[in-house]
């Protein structure tokens, strides 16, 4: 993390002091860093990437199974309409 220090000097007031240290925060790109950091996504880890490949596969298998005993449409979806 950066450290970024502002120092008050004679006859300075509040708001120029707020200014200043508001002007190197954001030069400093620290903003930036901490925004890109709230919005980042973790990476899955690997048990959970192949325990949904597998669930998909079990779902595959059973929804090929299910059109082979016609308790399901094979072409269901987009009809044409005149």
């Amino acid at each position: 993390m950066i450290v970024i220090e502002v120092n008050r000097t004679a006859n300075e007031s509040n708001s120029s002091i707020m200014r200043r240290f508001s002007k190197r925060v954001q030069s400093s790109g620290m903003v930036r860093k901490v925004k890109a950091l709230k919005s980042r996504v973790r990476a899955q880890s690997h048990y959970k990437v192949k325990k949904a490949a597998l669930n998909r596969l079990t779902k595959l298998v059973d929804r090929e199974r299910l059109k082979k005993l016609g308790k399901i449409a094979t072409n269901v979806g987009y009809q044409k309409t005149h």
